[in-house]
């Protein structure tokens, strides 16, 4: 393929945001978009590197690419005191200048580990809680980290990571991968992935 031609360049904070757009991207006909040709990049100051450094970082890349995406987790980004949303709208109109409207910012709140957190059975197969007993949403009540209100952990890394301690399993970038390419896109109910959703459904839709 050559360089002109390829889709949608997008710089990501870590290899688990990676693995976890990796995935998503695997499952087109899911999606409802076209086959996308992607490069993904990862900063090395990673959430707080994309939110100073991403818009000039992908600005040089305006002419190689189609469009452009930049995605960092709200928590640890270095401004949790500007709401992301206006964060996102920023970042946008700078990317934009260069750009001219091919450019898209998604910030998660609080982090990527709300993604994990859907009401598919795929999640306790792929974090290996299937044979556990109690089920793992019990488990995550019974442990403080859901109310009987939520369908997510307010801390969605931390029971993420308290799970995974009691089945012995390292938290790794292969489990964002999996997770992404066996879970109902349907079941994810954040924000921020149905706008990712909805961006790639707007530049790449069948």
């Amino acid at each position: 393929m050559n360089v002109a031609d390829k889709d949608i360049i997008i710089l990501v904070a870590d290899k688990n945001m990676e693995s976890a757009i990796r995935g998503v991207l695997s499952r087109p006909h899911s999606l409802g978009i076209r086959s996308v040709h992607s490069d993904i990049y990862r900063h090395l100051q990673k959430d707080s590197g994309c939110r100073t450094d991403g818009v000039s970082f992908l600005n040089s890349f305006s002419n190689r690419y189609n469009y452009a995406l930049l995605m960092f987790d709200f928590e640890g980004s270095g401004d949790e005191l500007t709401p992301a949303r206006d964060q996102e709208k920023l970042l946008k109109k700078s990317l934009n200048y260069i750009w001219e409207n091919r450019a898209e910012v998604i910030i998660i709140e609080p982090e990527l580990d709300i993604w994990v957190w859907s009401d598919s059975p795929h999640v306790d197969e792929v974090i290996g809680w299937k044979t556990h007993d109690p089920d793992l949403r019990s488990w995550l009540r019974e442990k403080g980290f859901l109310n009987s209100r939520s369908i997510k952990p307010e801390r969605p890394k931390e029971a993420l990571e308290a799970a995974l301690r009691i089945i012995k399993k390292p938290r790794s970038s292969s489990l964002y991968e999996e997770l992404a390419q066996k879970v109902s896109l349907d079941r994810c109910t954040d924000q921020a992935f149905l706008r990712l959703k909805d961006i790639l459904n707007n530049w790449f839709g069948i």
